[in-house]
């Protein structure tokens, strides 16, 4: 199996929203994405699915050495090996990929946030990095743009967030920031043990307001010369806006029950938005 192949099954498997937005791209675009993708994916699944902390320590030191070898040619996992030429050809900084590794470990130091801002440092450099990133693979004239993909991405995550509550609950994680939880009275119990409480919806009301505010600022702020480049981009706008709503319409019933999309609805709001585009 090429590196190449493999990446393009590591982000299949995923059924990721992701990977719908990376179908219409002309293929030296879509071979760079998958890899950059298959490489987040790597990394986050050291976290999520190593029961031991030292080893999953251990493993995402070895993926920083990983990323050192990616810049001189020499790595040894296929995701690496397929991201030589990537980062070459569209300018990808090595600081970044390590930024994304310095997120996921932040997921072994601290399972809860005291507020909004450390919780922000977190949404940068597991998902804002990333569209940093995405952003050079898909090409752009105006620097502007770069402020459209980091506050893309901070929505991406709280999108994230807000959908997967009792997911992250059920292995101790909770990243809604504790000093809203206090000013809703919502306690840390509440959620491990999915107690839904109205105290409870009034906090997810306001954590998708802000995450709509993020989607906001960030349409705003891509250049009408870029739209056209960034039309990947906006396919996962497009996803990941209709899977919030999908919680707002479905009750908010996070805590119990995760929503998600079914593939044909992501490929036909990836089709509309690169149409209309």
């Amino acid at each position: 199996m090429t590196p190449d192949q493999y990446c393009q099954d590591k982000a299949a498997a995923s059924g990721s929203s992701f990977y719908y937005s990376f179908l219409f791209l002309p293929k030296e675009k879509r071979r760079a994405i998958t890899a950059l993708y298959a490489f987040c994916r790597e990394v986050d699944d050291v976290v999520d699915e190593c029961s031991d902390e030292q080893v999953a320590r251990t493993t995402l030191q070895w993926w920083r050495t990983q990323v050192a070898e990616i810049y001189s040619g020499r790595p040894q996992h296929p995701v690496a090996q397929a991201l030589v030429p990537v980062v070459a050809q569209f300018n990808m900084a090595q600081e970044h990929l390590l930024e994304i590794i310095d997120g996921m470990e932040m997921d072994l130091d601290q399972p809860r946030y005291a507020d909004f801002k450390s919780l922000q440092l977190y949404c940068y450099r597991v998902a804002s990095v990333v569209g940093l990133l995405s952003v050079e693979i898909f090409g752009y004239k105006d620097r502007q743009t770069l402020k459209y993909a980091h506050d893309l991405g901070i929505a991406f995550q709280l999108t994230n967030i807000i959908r997967d509550v009792g997911e992250d609950a059920r292995r101790n994680r909770i990243y809604l920031p504790m000093d809203e939880m206090q000013q809703f009275n919502v306690t840390a119990a509440d959620i491990l043990n999915a107690n839904e409480t109205e105290n409870f919806q009034k906090l997810m009301a306001f954590q998708i307001e802000r995450a709509q505010r993020f989607y906001d600022q960030a349409l705003a702020q891509l250049p009408a010369t870029d739209r056209k480049n960034q039309r990947t981009g906006l396919i996962m706008a497009a996803i990941y806006r209709a899977t919030l709503d999908e919680v707002i319409h479905s009750g908010c019933h996070v805590l119990k029950e995760r929503v998600s999309l079914t593939p044909l609805r992501k490929l036909w709001l990836a089709w509309t938005t690169w149409i209309k585009n």
